[in-house]
């Protein structure tokens, strides 16, 4: 097994770091424009949808979300264990650390936007810090591979998709692969979208405003095109689950519908341990369901239609993509940085 380096300070950034430039040295660089300073700030700058929608269930449930985050998906444990030994991998988006450390040989670093998972990676002696996968900490080049397991789909712009898949291919060496996964909009099954609430096709300012609700009841896409498969197994564990594969991958266009609530039931016995979701039910972020004794809480999708991920990488000059497919209703992509 390989000696772990004594913390992951030595791969993060100068304090005095440029931030709008990156895979440039030093005598590369230039004095940015305003221009390009406005929009990489935009870019960084968190929308409120994914603050409320994102960040703050996660922290709410993060014990419970845990708890059902132990299965390794094989694609994934493949890559990982298909490293050089020696490998130094950065997990970003790591949630509760169930990768990190996957192949003994090689050694991890994590970091999630949640610091309560982190807090929970951090008791399980792994290598991590809070972080943000539109503004990652770490040095230029530093890692022979990175991963992002269902991550990009929590980000809310194009803008912001693209910039975590540039972050990615930053922090890696020339050479260095990266592997990303997000949730498909062809889901091998309709029952499971059913329990999804679908929202505008794109992000829109008036989520942010408080006066007006969050939930879009209407939308412009019939959900019946998409193929059905096997049913959803009832239950509320089976709820907060993906579905795994069946056969058959659905096609989408332009007009398909790609933002969505997807709900995460908190058991109130879990719900008890955290203020927070005392908090939340009362500024209108959950809701509660007696029925079901749980704690109800929105988190925000936006869900990869196919090409969807080559699209966004095919403006990034130095990665290419080495390997794509799709897996237990889930766009994946393996890049290489050129």
């Amino acid at each position: 097994m390989i000696r772990r380096f004594a913390c992951t300070t030595r791969f993060l950034q100068p304090a005095s770091r440029t931030i709008f430039f990156f895979n440039m040295s030093t005598s590369d660089m230039n004095t940015p424009s305003h221009e390009e300073c406005m929009c990489s700030s935009s870019v960084k700058s968190t929308p409120e949808i994914e603050k409320n929608f994102v960040h703050r269930v996660y922290d709410a449930i993060a014990p419970h979300f845990s708890s059902t985050r132990f299965a390794k998906w094989p694609k994934v444990a493949a890559f990982l264990n298909s490293l050089t030994p020696g490998s130094v991998i950065l997990d970003a988006g790591c949630g509760n650390g169930k990768y990190l450390g996957l192949n003994p040989d090689c050694f991890y670093i994590g970091c999630d936007i949640s610091p309560s998972l982190i807090e929970i990676c951090a008791k399980r002696d792994h290598e991590v810090l809070v972080a943000d996968a539109v503004n990652l900490p770490y040095r230029d080049n530093f890692g022979d591979a990175a991963i992002s397991i269902a991550v990009l789909h929590h980000l809310s712009t194009e803008m912001r998709r693209r910039k975590a898949i540039e972050e990615l291919v930053r922090v890696v060496k020339k050479g260095g692969l990266v592997l990303i996964t997000v949730w498909a909009v062809e889901q091998e099954d309709k029952a499971l979208l059913a329990k999804w609430t679908p929202l505008f096709s794109k992000y829109d300012d008036e989520w942010v405003d408080q006066s007006i609700s969050p939930t879009r009841n209407q939308s412009n896409i019939n959900l019946e095109r998409i193929p059905e498969t096997e049913a959803v197994p009832q239950g509320l564990e089976d709820e907060n689950q993906l579905i795994e594969p069946s056969s058959g991958i659905g096609e989408s266009d332009d007009d398909t519908q790609q933002e969505y609530f997807v709900p995460w039931h908190l058991p109130y016995h879990r719900a008890e341990v955290s203020g927070a979701s005392a908090v939340a039910v009362e500024n209108g972020f959950a809701k509660k369901d007696d029925k079901k004794g749980a704690v109800v809480y929105n988190r925000y999708y936006h869900v990869f239609a196919q090409g969807e991920l080559q699209r966004l990488v095919s403006g990034i000059n130095n990665a290419a993509v080495v390997d794509q497919f799709y897996d237990k209703s889930n766009w994946c992509i393996v890049l290489k940085k050129t």
